[in-house]
């Protein structure tokens, strides 16, 4: 093969290829040299004019947030205390003083505790809601049920209030519990045609603490509970069982058959073995349950 055949070209070729590398060195130069980026000048007035509406879209935002509900500022958390206002070291002080299971009962009171300006007390203190017993002052007198005689440690049994008699106000005091838990110990209890059997069934209220109910248990217990018949647990059959809060019918089956395999049972908490029992809840089951001896 003859290689150079392919080298060789006539004189147009010649000029058409030095052509082309001409315009290729041309564009590399004026890529280097030339600035291609167009200035323009930046109008000052409208950058200001700018962040100025911005700033005013920010103070809407701020004027129209959704209005603050009532409140009982013994229980101000760590964000509430963010959304009103408060700094770190203010809602700090707050939790110190609660924390020692002390009550705040005025407006006076809450700033002397925080040492929030008055600037900002005169802007959150019309959303303070103070329970019944405080505000009511002839209240307080006739029941003799100041906070610190409620705060007393610990309580004898007559002391204590009847949890089936107790109102939203009293449970209230509870440091821990605010309108809604009370609200739902005072619905769940109303379920109930004749009130609570024992105070362990504060256990099935949605969002109540073990910690919470505790301080519950402290100045409330059940002084005239709801009467039931006990059942044996070795002679009841399903459709009995299934009555019971907690159990149903498949869990009653898997009672059942378990009792037969063993050939009964010799105590209560065997039922925690069971597969599928809700051991948070045997203390609720075992009210309604007993076993012959």
């Amino acid at each position: 093969m003859n290689f150079k055949s392919h080298f060789r070209f006539t004189r147009g070729q010649r000029n058409g290829i030095f052509l082309l590398l001409l315009i290729i060195v041309v564009f590399q130069f004026t890529l280097f040299f030339v600035d291609f980026n167009t200035p323009y000048d930046v109008d000052q007035n409208a950058v200001i004019e700018l962040n100025q509406k911005i700033d005013s879209l920010k103070n809407v935002a701020l004027k129209t947030k959704q209005k603050v509900q009532p409140f009982n500022p013994n229980f101000i958390s760590d964000y509430k205390g963010y959304i009103l206002g408060m700094s770190n070291e203010e809602i700090d002080r707050l939790h110190k003083f609660r924390e020692a299971n002390k009550w705040i009962n005025s407006v006076n009171e809450f700033q002397n505790v925080t040492k929030v300006s008055d600037s900002l007390l005169a802007i959150i203190s019309p959303n303070f809601k103070f329970p019944e017993w405080v505000t009511n002052t002839t209240s307080n007198k006739k029941n003799k049920l100041y906070p610190k005689e409620f705060e007393n440690r610990p309580k004898s049994y007559e002391d204590k209030i009847d949890l089936n008699k107790a109102t939203v106000a009293e449970l209230t005091r509870v440091f821990g519990v605010g309108d809604k838990i009370a609200a739902r110990i005072i619905k769940l209890r109303n379920s109930f045609s004749g009130g609570f059997i024992d105070i362990v069934q504060l256990k099935d209220v949605y969002g109540l603490s073990d910690e919470v109910m505790q301080r519950i248990s402290d100045d409330f217990v059940v002084k005239t509970p709801r009467r039931i018949k006990k059942l044996d647990l070795n002679e009841i059959d399903q459709e009995d069982l299934v009555t019971i809060q907690h159990i149903d019918y498949e869990l009653a089956s898997e009672i059942i058959e378990q009792r037969t395999l063993h050939d009964g049972f010799t105590e209560l908490t065997e039922l925690k073995k069971i597969k599928g029992f809700p051991e948070d809840k045997y203390e609720i089951i075992a009210l309604y349950l007993y076993i012959q001896k």
